[in-house]
């Protein structure tokens, strides 16, 4: 087993540049080593059981969070309005009825990011159970965002090809998307601008998203550093060789 451990952590690395191959290798081998072996050793179901579990923990208190009423409005994840809107609000705030555009609509397309976060669970988990153990083995050992940057390259299509047909509902719920074509149409009607049609819910998905990956960013960086934070033996045993 641990013979087969180590050619499997050599794959991993045949990419890594030369000069960074020696010395990553070694303590990766190291560390795999110590995985399945030592006073206690860990069986490759508890190894993937773990981070399977830390995963749902760090998904589910992202998606809790974000998903509640200022979830994202109230938050570090706060969905500001595009760059290129800044030129249009600043040209039709000065017309009747559009005082208050920026702070209506910046308040509305985080509701619709609220609103669509409640959808995300369903995908996170279809890719959670999708975990082998070699995932499990080289996230366990990996970086503080490991598991994290392995959600986001195995989900964020999906999770776009899903979430923005739920963040496009979203925004004509919350008449978001009705404001906006009301500023956009008003600016395009002011002589000499240049006529612009900027996607809102292409752009609300975007920022919705790397909030969501944000957010479980900070829970799994917790997870590592906070032994405090590990509410099951399992989590605890396993995520114990990855102190040392």
């Amino acid at each position: 087993m641990t013979r087969l451990l180590l050619c499997f952590v050599a794959l991993c690395f045949l990419t890594a540049p030369a000069a960074a191959q020696i010395g990553n290798l070694g303590k990766l081998a190291d560390k795999a080593q110590g995985v399945l072996s030592g006073n206690t050793p860990l069986s490759q179901e508890e190894v993937g059981t773990a981070l399977k579990q830390a995963l749902d923990q760090g998904v589910g208190q992202a998606v809790t969070k974000l998903s509640a009423e200022d979830g994202y409005l109230q938050s570090p994840y706060k969905i500001l309005l595009p760059p290129e809107a800044q030129s249009i609000i600043s040209r039709v705030s000065a017309l009747p009825g559009f005082g208050n555009v920026e702070q209506d609509l910046t308040t509305r397309i985080n509701r619709a990011a609220e609103l669509a976060a409640r959808e995300a669970g369903p995908i996170f988990v279809d890719a959670i159970k999708g975990l082998t153990f070699q995932d499990a083995l080289n996230l366990l050992m990996g970086e503080n965002d490991a598991a994290t940057r392995y959600l986001e390259s195995n989900t964020s299509l999906a999770l776009t090809g899903k979430f923005q047909p739920v963040i496009r509902t979203a925004l004509d719920e919350v008449n978001a998307t009705e404001i906006w074509r009301n500023v956009v149409t008003a600016y395009n009607k002011i002589p000499l601008v240049k006529k612009t049609e900027p996607e809102l819910d292409v752009y609300v998905t975007d920022r919705a998203l790397a909030g969501m990956f944000g957010l479980i960013e900070v829970k799994e960086t917790e997870l590592r550093q906070n032994p405090a934070l590990r509410n099951t033996e399992l989590l605890r045993k396993v995520f114990a060789r990855q102190d040392k």
